[in-house]
């Protein structure tokens, strides 16, 4: 396990920003999986400027490493919930176009923490017992039940290469990355403070979708991955923006010093971030990155006072109003293009 350097409490926003992280579903891109012009030339100027950016997901890093390839991204991956961090690969390859089952080549393993064998087998049970379908990844592999009848819903995260097994418990000789479970919409929210009370101190649970329940490793997070890619960076909390839009994303966007959250975010992770990001479809992230990371300091620091005032009325839940977001307001960028 990698050294847990998250913050006790979140700290102050510092400028400039040195570190960008992004999840991708929900955040990066949509249900078409495709990401927008704007979102491109954000985050390449981002990079261009020395601003070190990552994705953090809950996807393997295979499927990662294709929409970090298209942003032009050389920091390590984070995946399945910050079980993994993998470096990019050395040697370029192709951009891949984002497809639901495009996979591609990764670098080095940097950390992998995965969950042991016999809280996998009691997750797998304990999910099943409650109308959950579950099944495995173990890095880049996914293992399911032979006539799983969710597969072919996760597999439009995934892909179809899986090895498909009899029985899945039987399965499990070794720690695996992580179990996920599939369920109607809504049923993971339902059950994640019943999984956390029942696995305390040997498995973590969140959930990643609204049909998506998932246990990793204790202490495994993508907070605690996000932290420890900024130490060994050497850039303060405070220096790092962290967006995301579900449960899983909660840590790194309450640790980070500007944490984000996506309008479509649950009200758990709305009270945890500083600022509420405008919709994906308006590439809300390619917003908060220019107004708070490519704007000129003074700019940048008085867009973050608007945009954190404006992320108070987002606690309140789904409901609030979004007035003063960073689709608009002083500091929105008036170049012509829709917001």
């Amino acid at each position: 396990m990698i050294p847990d350097y998250r913050p006790a409490a979140r700290p102050e926003p510092a400028f400039p920003v040195r570190m960008v992280v992004l999840d991708i579903d929900g955040t990066l891109v949509g249900e078409d999986l495709q990401i927008g012009p704007r979102t491109r030339s954000a985050v390449g100027e981002a990079v261009r400027r020395g601003v070190r950016v990552s994705l953090a997901t809950g996807r393997m890093p295979s499927s990662a490493v294709v929409f970090a390839s298209l942003l032009g991204l050389d920091m390590p991956l984070i995946g399945h919930q910050g079980a993994v961090i993998r470096a990019m690969p050395t040697r370029p390859q192709a951009p891949l176009p984002a497809s639901a089952h495009a996979r591609g080549r990764v670098g080095r393993v940097l950390h992998h923490a995965p969950l042991p064998a016999a809280a996998t087998r009691e997750a797998i049970a304990w999910c099943r017992a409650r109308g959950l379908d579950p099944h495995l990844n173990d890095l880049e592999r996914i293992v399911v039940w032979e006539g799983d009848p969710s597969f072919a819903d996760y597999s439009a995260y995934v892909g179809t290469d899986a090895r498909i097994v009899r029985d899945l418990a039987a399965a499990v000789t070794h720690p695996v990355s992580k179990v996920i479970a599939v369920g109607d919409p809504g049923r993971p929210m339902e059950l994640v403070a019943e999984a956390r009370r029942h696995f305390a101190g040997r498995a973590d649970v969140t959930v990643s979708h609204p049909r998506f329940l998932e246990f990793v490793a204790p202490g495994v997070s993508k907070g605690r991955a996000v932290a420890w890619l900024a130490h060994e960076g050497e850039i303060p909390m405070g220096a790092v923006m962290a967006i995301g839009d579900s449960l899983n994303d909660a840590e790194m966007i309450g640790d980070a010093g500007h944490g984000a959250a996506m309008p479509t975010a649950v009200a758990e992770v709305r009270r945890v971030a500083r600022y509420l990001a405008p919709p994906v479809a308006d590439e809300g992230a390619a917003q908060l990155i220019e107004q708070l990371v490519l704007a000129p300091p003074r700019e940048a620091a008085a867009n973050a006072e608007r945009l954190a005032s404006a992320g108070l009325e987002s606690a309140a839940g789904p409901g609030a109003s979004a007035r003063g977001s960073a689709s608009e307001g002083p500091g929105a960028p008036d170049d012509g293009r829709d917001a």
